[in-house]
């Protein structure tokens, strides 16, 4: 019989490079209905070495990537044996850790996240679920986005989950059917002209705010490919590298009004995400944002001004900034459960499917299951 509670832990890093985000959760499930409780929760700032590290590793070799992909995941393994001494966190059944994506080409069957080496179960001397994208890219897949399953289990009173990190990404109900996909680069652009101007972010947005639209890179920006294709799409750090900041490096205007203008993008394309769908025009309903970026009041305020009918909810800070680990900690129970953790309708696979490897503390016992 299957256990009706959990004890585990969620990890994430996300593109933004904001850290590492850890949080330890308690489920329960009961006729089927689910329930959480976010307990200690942290997120651990990478050394700038580590920054630069992961920024360039989308150039790296073979070789280079796998040299990395070791160093990352004894760091990894080190933050999570750190947060539960910390804590003094006991009777853990699983830590559940994405990892760190560094390459993520579906079209070619291919996507990387680092730190899911079968030893970082000996690290943290934890039975470790994790790298839950690579097999759903194997199946035909998008391998992302995997959160909305988690969106439609555990926070199903919204009609829309929005979340604004490195990328927006949005998930809700069509037809029965989970509906999810990419929306745009949100922080990895903006924090990448914030860094240019000595910040590590826009806080509030008041950058952003300051600036001028420029119509004609806004125009050159929507009519990008990637926002004529249906979904399931996904998109990488490959995209902002080799057609956004190209892009926009054009124009020779302010850092400022390239904040101004790609926030402006960012909203008109989270409204355009949704008359994308005809049932949706009207666009009532409660949306649910998470993500750094909902701290960026001049883009939550662009957001609502395109979408007026909609009721914007940003929670509080523990469920905003945990959202991800929270939900990465569910689909390692799911794994554990053996149940379905990925939406072909989100992803694009061929089935829906159980992803993820289980590792035990030991590393002639690991489990790789199906």
């Amino acid at each position: 019989m299957l256990q009706q509670k959990y004890n585990v832990i969620g990890v994430m890093s996300g593109t933004s490079l904001d850290g590492i985000d850890l949080a330890h959760i308690h489920f329960t499930i009961i006729d089927k209905i689910w329930t959480f409780e976010i307990l200690e929760y942290e997120t651990v700032g990478y050394s700038d070495d580590w920054i630069i590290k992961l920024k360039k590793a989308i150039d790296f070799s073979t070789n280079e990537l796998k040299i990395l992909d070791n160093k990352y995941t004894e760091l990894l393994g080190t933050v999570i044996s750190d947060f539960i001494k910390k804590y003094k966190i006991l009777n853990l059944d699983a830590v559940c850790s994405h990892g760190h994506t560094v390459l993520h080409q579906p079209k070619k069957g291919i996507t990387l996240q680092i730190g899911n080496l079968p030893k970082i179960a000996s690290i943290c001397k934890q039975t470790v679920v994790c790298d839950f994208r690579i097999q759903d890219v194997h199946l035909g897949g998008q391998g992302a986005p995997l959160v909305p399953i988690g969106d439609r289990i555990l926070f199903s009173e919204y009609e829309y989950c929005l979340n604004l990190g490195g990328f927006s990404n949005i998930s809700f109900e069509s037809n029965k059917k989970r509906i999810a996909f990419d929306i745009s680069p949100v922080n990895t652009v903006l924090n990448y002209y914030a860094n240019i101007l000595g910040l590590e972010y826009d806080d509030k947005g008041q950058i952003s705010r300051s600036g001028k639209i420029n119509e004609t890179l806004l125009n050159e920006l929507n009519s990008l490919e990637f926002y004529t294709k249906s979904f399931p799409k996904s998109l990488g750090f490959e995209f902002v590298k080799e057609i956004v900041l190209p892009l926009i490096e054009k124009y020779g205007i302010s850092t400022e009004d390239k904040m101004r203008t790609f926030t402006e993008h960012i909203a008109q394309q989270i409204a355009l995400a949704l008359d994308s769908f005809e049932s949706r025009k009207d666009k009532n309903g409660k949306l649910l944002i998470t993500g750094g970026g909902a701290y960026n009041a001049f883009l939550i305020e662009r957001t609502q001004y395109y979408l007026p009918k909609i009721a914007i909810v940003i929670p509080d800070s523990k469920l905003l900034e945990y959202k991800e680990a929270l939900i990465f900690a569910l689909l390692g129970v799911l794994k554990l459960r053996n149940e379905i953790n990925v939406l072909n309708s989100v992803t694009g696979s061929n089935k829906d499917h159980c992803s993820g490897f289980v590792y035990n503390t030991d590393e002639d016992l690991d489990l790789k299951l199906n």
